[in-house]
């Protein structure tokens, strides 16, 4: 299932048809002495997403989570979020014909859209192991066959919008996910490389310049999406005129 660049550097892959959470196995498997771990299913019966919320996890999508021992510095960690945005950008953007290519936009942190409804979650999950060791998960979901009817965005799947096949598009999709998030993780390179992870991120913005609203665990911030800054926090331009960072939240594009 792996692509050739990911299995040339070491990593591996376990593949379910169902289980609880991919993360969690990963997690689980981390505290065993595992490392550069994909773990692949068809089904989740506990997926979740951010914030403890929910992700509805019906068979014929993509559920897949990758572990990393020590992957870089605490302090940069978190910014494995844009690189697996990024890895998956190029990956579904491999499968899609060129006319729909336009449309494929990241939305800050790392949700991947395909004309402006959600094709994809991303959450980055951390534990600590025996002697100080930490380790890092990264669970993606991709909606193939179908999308999330509860949720309270737009959703999409990617068998909407492909053109014809010439194999399973789950195996397609994972090992050029797998390639790709190798090559961006060597781009990245345990932090070092952030600003060409951020420039490549930002290309690929949706709603820059536009208006948006951010719910935060205090009251929204609502203004113009400026950028991201060299730390991966959001930038909103507010009509008092002062500019928010924004280092959490929920992104809604409104214009």
């Amino acid at each position: 299932m792996l692509g050739a660049i990911a299995e040339a550097q070491g990593f591996s892959v376990v593949a379910f048809d169902a289980v609880a959470s991919t993360n969690d196995l990963c997690l689980e498997r981390a505290r065993d002495g595992a490392d550069r771990l994909w773990i692949v299913a068809q089904s989740q019966t506990g997926g979740r997403g951010r914030r403890g919320r929910g992700w509805s996890s019906p068979p014929g999508n993509l559920y897949a989570s990758l572990l990393l021992v020590d992957p870089a510095p605490m302090t940069v960690a978190a910014q494995i979020g844009f690189v697996a945005a990024l890895a998956l950008h190029d990956a579904v953007a491999g499968l899609l014909p060129a006319p729909a290519l336009a449309a494929l936009k990241l939305k800050w942190p790392n949700d991947l859209l395909l004309a402006g409804a959600k094709l994809s979650g991303i959450l980055v999950e951390a534990t600590t192991l025996a002697a100080g060791r930490t380790a890092v998960v990264v669970g993606i979901g991709v909606n193939i066959v179908a999308g999330a009817a509860e949720a309270p965005y737009a959703t999409t799947h990617l068998s909407r919008h492909m053109g014809a096949s010439a194999g399973d598009p789950g195996a397609l999709l994972f090992a050029a996910l797998s390639d790709a998030m190798a090559r961006r993780l060597a781009q990245w390179d345990r932090g070092a490389g952030f600003a060409a992870t951020r420039a490549d991120w930002l290309a690929r913005a949706a709603g820059l310049g536009g208006a948006v609203r951010v719910e935060t665990m205090g009251a929204p911030i609502v203004g113009v999406l400026r950028t991201m800054d060299a730390s991966g926090r959001l930038v909103v331009d507010c009509a008092d005129g002062h500019a928010r960072l924004v280092e959490a939240g929920d992104v809604f594009l409104t214009a």
